[in-house]
């Protein structure tokens, strides 16, 4: 990773050395916190937007993309300026709908550790309808604004006009919302209350059907996944996806996980089967599953 950061850009420009100093001092993790951001932007005379698009082939460099061969960088901007960078991630050898986009990348990425709303969508692509429509989920959706390298400052409903969303089904809890599920962590396995840890913070309002994930790595170091679903529900996002997505943003190697647990209370559906699916193409450990 930190050979194809330093390649996407050129070294001899003093923006590009000093944006790859913050990311090394990260350990190449896809993030820069407000305090980065506002050192970067005074030092080269630039608006977080600018910043965020100079950023966007660099959050690309995040992408496994064994389908399309077509990489795709976002950066999301949380509310108090925390820049949050995904990427599209592709799986072969499964179903297509498996897939990550790289809007839902960023965003979940920016959920995973704990933003709670996202101000700016930054893409070097027009979203497609999918990623409009995961977008028009989020909490303060209609105040979002997207940014393209040849569009700025667009909101949300200028490329979704007439949405569908968690209001027409009189949803109040939005996704990036304080979510409580009343599950209790009282395991004597600690990946298991992780689990359901993360499950207790899915977003899923409409099947009321929490999941999460929890990973184990070779140093002991844990990730969670949870998950988020949709009005629309093709865009929902499972849990082993925001998982997947959170390690390869942060530059962890899945060949270093050791175990992976899923908790799950399958009310009204389960994604047992295509989490398993899933595993066995990545030829990771073999998953162990909690029904709650």
């Amino acid at each position: 990773m930190q050979e194809l950061i330093r390649n996407t850009l050129p070294q001899n420009v003093p923006l590009n050395q000093a944006i790859v100093q913050e990311l090394e001092a990260g350990n190449w993790a896809g993030f820069l916190s407000a305090q980065q951001v506002e050192r970067l932007c005074l030092d080269f005379t630039l608006t977080p937007v600018q910043l965020a698009i100079h950023l966007l082939p660099i959050a690309a460099c995040y992408s496994h993309t064994g389908v399309s061969h077509f990489n795709v960088g976002a950066v999301a901007i949380g509310k108090n300026s925390d820049f949050y960078f995904g990427a599209n991630q592709e799986f072969a050898n499964v179903e297509i709908q498996q897939t990550i986009h790289a809007e839902q990348s960023a965003i979940s990425h920016a959920w995973l550790r704990g933003e709670s709303q996202i101000a700016h969508v930054v893409v070097n692509y027009t979203p497609c309808g999918h990623c409009r429509q995961f977008m028009n989920e989020l909490q303060g959706a209609e105040e979002l604004q997207i940014h393209l390298p040849h569009r700025l400052n667009s909101p949300l409903y200028y490329y979704l006009p007439d949405s569908f969303g968690p209001k027409d089904l009189d949803i109040t809890a939005h996704l990036l919302a304080k979510e409580e599920h009343h599950l209790i962590a009282d395991h004597s396995d600690e990946l298991i209350n992780q689990g359901i840890l993360a499950a207790n913070q899915s977003h899923c309002p409409y099947s009321e059907s929490p999941h999460g994930i929890a990973m184990l790595f070779k140093n002991g170091e844990m990730i969670t996944g949870r998950y988020a679903e949709n009005a629309a529900f093709n865009p929902s996002l499972p849990a082993l996806q925001t998982a997947l997505n959170f390690a390869y943003l942060n530059n962890k190697r899945l060949t270093d996980i050791q175990r992976i647990v899923m908790v799950e209370k399958p009310l009204k559906l389960s994604h047992k089967s295509m989490t398993e699916q899933l595993l066995r193409a990545l030829n990771l450990p073999v998953l162990e599953y909690v029904k709650l």
